[in-house]
């Protein structure tokens, strides 16, 4: 039998209309994957102040640093990597509560179980939804904050491989941490003590990198271990966050 689509009233609003748009998508797209990841965008045209909200406290906190210990270009030099990696890790706490919460509170997670395609398929979906909106975002506007930093060309060019290579692991870690914490009382704050410590060797050879750098040092060894990460990542966090989704809704 063929799907039904959703029926749009006409003179609809333009939020109801995203919502019917989205719910088809996983339906209407020939790979459930694709599927996923358009509805998560869609539905993230309704949370734009969600999205302005984290490139805005990233841009605060990378900002009050320099306001605090002076214009001291040598100082700013050597804690800038150390700031800005900071502030993205932050940032990308604001959006994981809302990766599986909104559609555990509606039960789409349980539709999601019954589709014959693999939750953990789907789950990449998602995962790669929140860094187009979250990571990539960050990546784009670090090279601006790191000009207030004093980093030079090279510089920057490095900072913006260091989170190319970190902000998806910050995801893909943030899904499990996410998946844990689904349905807990204060899900917020046990997530951030969940995830901070995974996130410290992310950070640390994240900022290494550009601590090497500066100090004439190869930081393709830092480069290196964070891919290693990265690649380690991709293949056993989507389905440890897929299994603790499953624990949640049991």
């Amino acid at each position: 039998m063929k799907p039904m689509s959703p029926t749009i009233q006409r003179g609809a609003s333009p939020h109801v209309v995203i919502d019917a748009v989205a719910a088809a998508a996983p339906v209407a797209s020939t790979s459930p994957l694709l599927g996923v990841l358009r509805r998560e965008l869609l539905l993230t045209l309704r949370r734009r102040s969600e999205v302005a909200t984290v490139l805005v406290f990233f841009v605060m906190v990378a900002s009050l640093f320099p306001l605090a210990i002076g214009p001291e270009p040598q100082r700013l030099r050597v804690i800038g990597p150390g700031v800005l990696w900071v502030g993205a890790l932050l940032s990308t706490l604001l959006g994981l509560p809302r990766m599986f919460g909104d559609d555990f509170a509606d039960g789409t997670l349980e539709q999601m179980l019954l589709s014959p395609t693999p939750f953990a398929w789907l789950v990449v979906g998602k995962i790669v939804a929140h860094w187009l909106v979250t990571g990539l975002p960050l990546v784009l506007l670090a090279p601006l904050l790191g000009l207030q930093f004093g980093l030079a060309g090279q510089a920057l060019g490095l900072l913006v491989l260091a989170l190319l290579l970190g902000t998806p692991l910050l995801s893909l870690l943030g899904a499990i941490g996410a998946a844990l914490t689904l349905g807990a009382r204060g899900g917020g704050a046990l997530l951030a003590l969940l995830l901070l410590p995974l996130y410290v060797p992310a950070l640390v050879f994240g900022a290494g990198a550009l601590t090497a750098q500066a100090a004439g040092l190869d930081p393709s060894g830092y480069l290196a271990l964070l891919g290693a990460m990265l690649v380690v990542a991709v293949f056993l966090a989507p389905p440890a966050a897929a299994a603790a989704v499953r624990i949640a809704l049991e």
